[in-house]
This record gives structure tokens, sequence and C-alpha cells, in this order.
């Protein structure tokens, strides 16, 4: 996923201006040398500096950094950031040594754009180090993050202009959204098997008509569930809910991770996913875990098979081949539905190269 780092400059004051729009706009992590605890009095964030109590240690920015340098700092625990300044070509060498041993490498040039960026990054496949560009523009940056296929990992963006911060908050969020090849899956199975204990999931986001999360009961495929946002005769809408099914459930986390519908709390992070697929990130709000009569559904695509229950309700839906929500007490034998279907399987919630049978 893109990230980037907020650099504010200048005085105090215009360093607070620039700390509360990125605050505002979802960064978590601000460089800077002097006021670490005024700073944390705006709100929870983590400070990169060269100073012993800081959450990333920085080196480099006043002198060249090496690699034992960077081990000896962490040594200390402290995850590093190694600051280079790209002037020749001895300064390219360095930084694919570095990119083996810190956790981050940010790229500074006196005229960035003629960074070989492109060169570091391919030299760099298998490196260890997320990469970051030193900018002081949204521009700069965005150029930085859509270099090549995938450009830099991040930037980090020294400046205090409002504007520019927001501007750059509604890139990394549209940028690192997931999005998912949803199939079109035929029911072939649709049957009440009792009750048992399901799960809501309420998050703190709105969800649109067509969106939900990615639930199964199969590692190898979701269902799309459909959010509780639109009106019946029953129960008002409730757009930021997802009655997701029975706790033993998959539920699709960030980084095309699984977790159990058992395991969500509060402050959780979960993927609510349209009918294109495209994934957005939310926040847990609370999870409600309650005795339900449970319906078993079954689907297949290209001969898998797959599974999952939810509650045996009017106001259940799931998601149709035409992005439409559709009631599981009116679903049959043959209906299209949307799911998401994953090789291999899982360990631990990732995915791995391993062959399963589920059932």
């Amino acid at each position: 996923m893109k990230f980037a780092w907020i650099r504010p400059n200048g005085t105090w004051n215009d360093r607070k201006d620039a700390i509360v729009h990125a605050l505002e706009s979802g960064f978590e992590y601000i460089m800077d040398f002097d006021n670490a605890d005024t700073i944390k009095e705006l709100g929870n964030v983590s400070i990169i500096s060269d100073k012993d109590d800081s959450a990333i240690t920085l080196l480099g920015i006043n002198e060249k950094v090496t690699v034992a340098d960077v081990r000896k700092a962490q040594a200390k625990g402290k995850e590093v950031a190694a600051y280079v300044e790209i002037n020749n070509k001895s300064d390219e060498e360095l930084v694919s040594k570095l990119g083996t041993v810190a956790d981050y490498v940010i790229l500074k040039g006196k005229n960035w754009k003629v960074i070989p960026l492109e060169n570091i990054i391919a030299s760099l496949q298998n490196r260890n180090s997320k990469i970051m560009v030193d900018v002081a523009t949204y521009e700069e940056a965005k150029l930085a993050l859509e270099t090549m296929e995938h450009g830099s990992d991040g930037v980090l963006l020294s400046s205090n202009d409002g504007k520019e911060i927001r501007k750059l908050g509604e890139l990394i969020e549209k940028t690192s959204k997931e999005t998912f090849d949803l199939k079109i899956a035929t029911v072939t199975k649709v049957e009440p098997v009792g009750i048992g204990d399901r799960a809501c999931v309420d998050t703190c986001s709105m969800m649109n008509i067509g969106e939900g999360i990615l639930i199964g009961s199969f590692a190898t495929g979701l269902f799309l569930v459909h959010s509780e946002s639109i009106e019946s005769e029953y129960v008002a809408a409730r757009p930021f809910r997802v009655n997701a099914g029975p706790v033993q459930a998959y539920v699709m986390t960030p980084g095309n991770k699984t977790r159990y519908l058992s395991e969500l709390e509060a402050g959780d992070e979960v993927l609510t996913v349209n009918a294109k697929g495209e994934a957005t990130t939310a926040i847990v709000g609370r999870v409600k875990i309650e005795k339900r009569p449970l319906l078993l559904i079954e689907a297949e695509y290209e001969g898998v098979k797959i599974r999952t229950l939810v509650q045996n309700a009017e106001t259940i839906r799931l998601v149709t081949d035409k992005g439409e929500p559709i009631s599981v007490a009116k679903l049959a034998v043959g209906d299209k539905l949307l799911a998401y279907f994953s090789e291999g399987a899982r360990h631990f919630g990732m995915a791995i190269e391993e062959q399963i049978i589920e059932k």
C-alpha cells in the first residue's frame, strides 16, 4: 500500500497548521526534530527524527549514512529510515546497499526529477526497504508514486501547504485501494440449518447500495454480503452494518488477508467492497454476536463449490451478477451471485500456495 509522511517546516505556527491538516487527512507520521511533545498534544501521531525517543530513527539528514549506522540503530529495536541525497552514481550504489538493511530509504535530489527512480526501483526488486522520495509539492508526490508500474512505496512531503497535504491524503487513499476480481457464481443449494451464533459487523463508514463485505465459510471463495443500506418494512436502513454470518466465517481484511468474524473487535480493519470489486478500508466500530437461525448457501464457479451461512431473514442480502442486492429469503437454485475466488489455501489468514480441501 502507498503511504506518505509529512515534514512541516518554518516557524512553529506554520508547522502547527500543517500538522493539523495532516491529522485531519489521516496521516499518522510526522517528521520533526524539535517539537515532538507539543505535536503529540495535537493528536496521536508517530514522530520520525534523529532523537532516541522517536518512533522511527532517521539517519543521514546531516551526514552520509552507512550500512553500519543502520545496523547499530536497529540493534536498539528501532525501525530506521536512511536519508540519502542523490548527486552521483556512488549515491545510487549506496541506496542499493541500504535497501537491503534499512526499513525505509528516503531519496532526495536538488532537482528530484532527475533522480533515476526507475533504475533504483528496478535494482531493488528484492529489497527489504520501502523506497520513499522527498518531494515539495503534490504534483511531485503524484509523479513519484506513479513512476513505472509500481512507483515509489511512499513519499515524504516537505510542505506546510494545507491544500497540498489534503490532496495528497486523497491520493494515498485512492492509490491504496485494493480491487478484487469478482466472479459470477451459480447458486446450487439454499437450505435452513438451525440456530447458531452470528455476527453483525458495524463499521465507521457508510456503505452504498451494491456495497458490502466479502464473507465465506471456505478460504477458496467469499460471497459479497450486502450492507443493510436498504429500507424495509421491518427495520430502518443501517448503511454502516453488514449482517455478516456465523462466528466461524472468514472476512476479508486489508492486504488480501482474512480473519474469523469472531476475532473482530472495535478498532480493527475490514474491507468494504462494491459490485465492481473496488475495496475501501473501513474501521470496525463494534461486532454484535447473537443466536439466530442460519441459512446455508452453496454456489459454484467453473467446478469450484463454495459455501457460506447467513442469518435466515428477509433483511439479509447478497449481490447478484447485475450488482443488485437480493434477499436470501428469495434466493433460489440457479440464481447468479458475485463472489471472490482465490487459489490455494490460507494459513493464519494469509494466502499460501498449498492444496486444500474444504467441504
